[in-house]
């Protein structure tokens, strides 16, 4: 059974940066495509990142191009996303999913798996 569990939220002010993770448990990580999505208050779902199954393709929203890196570290079934020069629009529940040989995807139902969020508060 796949299981996702994201951990590295917390509150940061404007400016700062945070790291998330994403530990996977039940098949190793190397098979999956990997996306980084949040939710914040009052807004639906939106893509943050994503990284294919090979790793050799990045994709991110124009809104944290440039502040946010994904990467994976498959040894420790592992992903990552590094959160620089946070705006408090950034404050959301960020989620990791997971699609088994997949590319990078922008919508919810195009990942198969699913983890229970962090949430990364962002104050001004």
């Amino acid at each position: 059974q796949v299981q996702l569990v994201e951990s590295g939220g917390g509150l940061v002010q404007a400016g700062g940066s945070l790291r998330l993770s994403c530990e996977i448990s039940g098949r190793t990580m190397s098979s999956f495509a990997m996306g980084w999505f949040r939710q914040a208050p009052g807004k639906e779902l939106e893509v943050v990142a994503g990284i294919d199954w090979i790793g050799s393709k990045t994709a991110y929203a124009d809104s944290v191009k440039g502040r946010f890196t994904i990467s994976r570290d498959n040894a420790k079934n592992t992903l990552y996303l590094r959160m620089n020069s946070l705006k408090p629009e950034d404050t959301a529940v960020y989620y990791c999913a997971a699609k088994l040989y997949g590319d990078t995807y922008s919508q919810r139902d195009q990942y198969d798996y699913w983890g229970q969020g962090t949430q990364v508060t962002v104050s001004s």
